[in-house]
């Protein structure tokens, strides 16, 4: 007779009867009278109690090695002697689905670098890279979910590009048929396209290559991006309300779902955000710093993440918020494409927004006017003819929009508290890693 597959978190329904459950043999303790092996599904482990009477069973339990897939029909039983739920599994058959080879490559005291190597096994064995997972795909369908409910449309633009991607740095070059291709650093330009093709908010989720030699815990080669850019918009002011309503709604969904599960594995409290955000101009950042001793020669335009997160602390004391937008980026750091106010044009309409000091998106207004965005191009040295097609796109009536890219694993890696982007993504990719 085949019992249909029950849940380990689902066994205290079933007490008295036989089911089947199935999964991984996750430790054995084979003694003199009995045998115990505990048993873990992708919802919880359970104690599967045989004594030993020199049957099949024994042979069969006996011959088990950690990892192993395995179903195991038998009867729920009360015991309260037992931490796992206070029930065990008294086995009537046990099957090898698929048998693991021993030992294993990684154990409990693996180091980082060697578990991305077993990732598969480095994720089975571990409850809390598997709500992980779970968590990310809560957190999307929370982003998906605000984006949708307020008339967005979801888009998928091209990864493969005739001509490299917004500045032209730090792109992938590959074959394409005898000539030259790019990997996209960003749908950006594509997002705009999508703008003037009259589709008034957009977004996207999807994979993003950056060819930056960068081996810093937040840094990837390939990583996923979300994206969104929004037309007939009156100002910069209006995307950041966007992003950080989207980030509040997505963050109580995954509190509400996850909230007990990520404080047990994780440590961490998933907090709500309230909105609005605050927000700092960057010459104000910079000028508080520079009272606090950061970058005394005042040479530095940019944040460096030293900066990033002393702003963040100093916002967090001032506010109690643990996200900060940090607006007006100088011209010379921002792409030619960001808008700037004709009251000061060595700035411009741009923002990044800070997690607990962890740069999590970058944003803009963008620059709508064809000759405008000529004009600045010209200046950062850039040749239209490359970005002809992308220029076009402003040539006949776009409207005025602005938008922004949020690294989805940066999020992950602050809502939980992680201390590498490496832990945050299934399969790692770096400049040193292109497997498994």
């Amino acid at each position: 007779m085949i019992h249909s597959r029950v849940h380990v978190s689902d066994l205290r329904e079933h007490l008295g009867r036989t089911v089947s459950v199935c999964g991984w043999v996750h430790t054995l303790r084979l003694q003199r009278a009995m045998q115990f092996v505990i048993v873990r599904d992708g919802t919880g482990l359970v104690q599967v109690t045989h004594r030993r009477d020199g049957g099949p069973l024994e042979a069969r339990l006996e011959a088990l090695t950690p990892e192993s897939a395995v179903r195991i029909t038998g009867r729920v039983v009360e015991a309260a002697q037992v931490k796992l739920g206070g029930l065990e599994l008294v086995p009537e058959a046990v099957e090898v689905l698929n048998p693991a080879a021993t030992p294993l490559p990684i154990d409990d005291r693996t180091g980082p670098e060697q578990r991305l190597d077993w990732r598969f096994l480095d994720v089975r064995r571990r409850p809390a890279a598997q709500l992980l997972f779970a968590v990310q795909t809560t957190l999307e369908q929370g982003l998906r979910a605000y984006a949708h409910g307020q008339g967005a449309t979801e888009m998928h633009t091209p990864k493969l590009m005739g001509t490299a991607s917004e500045s032209g740095a730090e792109v992938f070059e590959l074959g394409y048929f005898g000539r030259s291709a790019y990997l996209a650093q960003s749908p950006q330009f594509f997002k705009q396209m999508a703008i003037a093709a009259g589709i008034d908010k957009v977004f996207e989720i999807g994979p993003v290559f950056r060819a930056e030699p960068s081996f810093t815990s937040r840094h990837a080669t390939e990583f996923t991006g979300v994206d969104v850019e929004l037309a007939w918009i009156d100002g910069v002011e209006e995307v950041m309300e966007f992003e950080e309503r989207m980030l509040a709604h997505a963050i109580a969904e995954v509190a509400d779902r996850h909230g007990e599960a990520i404080a047990e594995h994780f440590g961490v409290e998933v907090t709500v955000p309230t909105t609005p955000f605050p927000r700092i101009t960057m010459a104000e950042a910079q000028e508080i710093l520079r009272e606090g001793g950061w970058d005394r020669e005042g040479v530095k335009e940019d944040l460096d993440p030293e900066g990033e997160r002393a702003i963040a602390a100093h916002l967090k004391e001032a506010t109690g918020h643990e996200f900060a937008f940090v607006t007006h980026y100088p011209v010379g750091i921002r792409p030619f494409y960001h808008r700037r106010p004709a009251d000061d044009p060595g700035v411009t309409l741009s923002f990044d927004l800070l997690w607990k000091g962890l740069e999590i998106t970058t944003g803009a207004q963008r620059e709508h006017r064809y000759d405008v965005l000529l004009e600045q191009a010209a200046q950062q040295g850039l040749t239209p003819e490359p970005m002809r097609d992308y220029l076009n796109a402003f040539r006949y009536g776009c409207p005025p929009h602005g938008g922004f890219g949020m690294g989805l694993g940066r999020v992950l890696m602050v809502l939980l508290g992680l201390p590498s982007i490496r832990e945050a993504t299934f399969l790692f990719r770096g400049p040193n890693r292109l497997t498994p």
